[in-house]
């Protein structure tokens, strides 16, 4: 990490580089902010908002990429309120404990971190959902609902473009898991729940899952129709059964599929007829899926 110290207290700055430096950060140090406005691009700027004379806002403006954090000997508008409304990320008091400013460095690191892969998932997701086409009115959606699609990219497509339009955490679970039931009890209140594969889910834990989600902000996915339902069920159907427009599913992957949705129309014997493999490999396939077959 590249860090710019800008600080007129010479020994100050030099303590906070040896510090940094230990850590393996790359540090540069400027007396004062005119001096600091170089072609350098940094992570983090520390900034001293007490060097007489010079205008700290041009710095601010010039590394509007970076972390800056004040480094203040008192609380001000001018010191801390102002610099901070300007783009500055937080501020740290004199005299201070360089562990204390490290803690904050590495908390804007993993932030930073965060935003990144956020930016890239969202890149990713627009990617993936880019052939999909919903008629869906978001704003009059009223959860909980289930989505049935034969292509489950569809009911991806649906829970990510609600939890986006409406600004909400999505919360996954899958009911193809022994304790997806426990996780649907524990989930946080305020969440999505988008919840797939209804259609692993036994008929005599039907009723449990409806009281567990009746209150709850719910998406249930399935590939099979449902029709007893307490709440609005959408069909979204794509133009293939098992492919969507320009991609083929991987191998594993359609054998899982396969598997996952016709299990419960076709005994064993037939199931691994259609997909050439023994009822022994049918077997450790389901194991190393972890797909629960419905009794």
């Amino acid at each position: 990490m590249n860090v710019l110290i800008i600080e007129n207290e010479i020994y100050l700055a030099q303590s906070i580089a040896s510090k940094l430096s230990d850590l393996n950060h790359n540090c540069d140090i400027s007396s004062s902010p005119k001096e600091a406005l170089k072609e350098n691009v940094y992570d983090v700027i520390l900034l001293s908002t007490n060097i007489s004379g010079h205008d700290i806002y041009p710095v601010i403006d010039a590394y509007k990429n970076a972390v800056i954090i004040l480094m203040v000997s008192y609380v001000s508008n001018d010191t801390v309120s102002k610099p901070l409304a300007a783009g500055a990320k937080d501020y740290i008091l004199k005299p201070f404990m360089i562990e204390e400013l490290i803690r904050k460095i590495q908390h804007f690191q993993h932030h930073e971190r965060i935003r990144r892969q956020n930016v890239m998932y969202e890149r990713y997701l627009a990617h993936t959902f880019e052939s999909v086409t919903l008629e869906e009115d978001f704003a009059k959606t009223e959860l909980p609902v289930m989505v049935c699609s034969n292509y489950p990219k569809y009911a991806d497509a649906f829970a990510f473009g609600y939890t986006k339009y409406h600004k909400k955490t999505l919360h996954f679970i899958s009911l193809n898991t022994s304790h997806a039931l426990h996780e649907i009890a524990l989930a946080p209140s305020g969440s999505v729940l988008y919840i797939t594969d209804f259609q692993t889910l036994k008929k005599s834990d039907h009723k449990v899952f409806f009281d567990l989600i009746e209150k709850r902000m719910s998406i249930i996915a399935t590939t099979e129709p449902f029709e007893t339902l307490p709440f609005r069920l959408i069909t979204i159907e794509s133009e293939t059964q098992l492919f969507d427009q320009g991609e083929i599913l991987p191998i594993e992957e359609y054998v899982k599929y396969i598997m996952t949705n016709f299990q419960n129309r076709f005994p064993d014997t037939e199931l691994s007829k259609k997909l050439g493999i023994s009822r022994k490999s049918l077997w450790e396939k389901r194991k190393k899926y972890g797909i629960i077959k419905k009794k």
